[in-house]
């Protein structure tokens, strides 16, 4: 039972309602087209968490093998910097996971397309394995794009165009252009999240060599760009509102503003870094409240 939380730990359950509010997201604008399908719903749900969980063991992984995970590192600690878990030991649950993720990815593309629709079959299995490998290269590997300030843009692009638009076509396999600004907007709050861990944890990533965009930046930059990706997210989402408004349900997702705008204040006043932590949880369910309630707006 002991080993069982030790691997609930590594998966950091805190991070899975971000990583299922594309889904949320894009199936939603499906319901709202007459396009669902309660089976690409379960194995979309089931490959997402999938992936989250791969690039949690991963990065728990990637960070303790290249010292980055040490004494200095403000954040919760791992479960390999801790000895709960050995290299080993996580090396094959980060294996199981992706074989175990990739089935779930190979059973959503054909239930989606069949066998008679080969380019998308084609390109939705490149964009799985894009996917894994992503997941996994955060943070592993001398080429790590973590390590080089890339992540928000993969963060961007896996969490957002993917997780959502991506999402929306496995069920419509249709081209609607306007379902981007709802992708744009998760994106954005997704590198959000990101971009807070990395506010918090700069100064122990930049002793470690762990060059992320906020390292390159600087503090006071950080902060500017960080108030751009949640006023972009504001941004978008209101755009999509305007173009396709049908009744004030539409719209019930601007009560999620209240705590975002929230955070924003608090991360304007921050001096701490440590203090950062607690607004981690707070914006990934701010953005899981957004999609709940953009979700039930599209539905109702």
């Amino acid at each position: 039972m002991a080993k069982f939380q030790t691997w609930v730990s590594a998966a950091r359950l805190r991070t899975l309602p971000l990583s299922v509010s594309g889904i949320f997201v894009g199936t939603a604008i499906a319901v709202e087209q007459e396009h669902f399908h309660p089976a690409i719903f379960s194995l979309a749900l089931a490959t997402t968490l999938g992936l989250q969980i791969l690039s949690n063991f991963a990065n728990d992984y990637g960070d303790f093998v290249k010292g980055t995970d040490n004494e200095d590192r403000i954040g919760p600690q791992r479960t390999m910097q801790s000895g709960l878990i050995t290299r080993a030991e996580m090396y094959s649950g980060m294996v199981i996971t992706a074989i175990v993720t990739f089935m779930f990815a190979l059973g959503l593309i054909f239930l989606a397309f069949g066998s008679g629709d080969f380019w998308y079959v084609f390109l939705f299995l490149l964009l799985g394995l894009a996917a894994i490998v992503a997941a996994i290269k955060y943070t592993i590997g001398a080429s790590a794009y973590g390590y080089r300030g890339l992540g928000d843009v993969f963060v961007f692009i896996f969490f957002g165009i993917v997780g959502v638009y991506g999402c929306y076509f496995l069920y419509s396999q249709t081209w609607d252009l306007k379902v981007l600004l709802p992708a744009f907007t998760i994106g954005v709050l997704s590198a959000g999240v990101l971009n807070l861990n990395n506010m918090r944890d700069r100064i122990s990533d930049e002793k470690a060599g762990k060059n992320t965009l906020v390292v390159k930046l600087g503090p006071e930059k950080a902060k500017q760009y960080h108030y751009a990706l949640v006023l972009l997210a504001f941004t978008f989402m209101i755009l999509y509102s305007a173009l396709t408004f049908e009744g004030i349900e539409d719209i019930l997702y601007v009560l999620a503003f209240v705590p975002l705008l929230l955070h924003l204040k608090r991360v304007m006043e921050n001096q701490q870094p440590a203090l950062l932590d607690p607004e981690l949880k707070k914006l990934s369910l701010s953005t899981f409240l957004l999609a709940v309630l953009f979700s039930l707006g599209q539905i109702l």
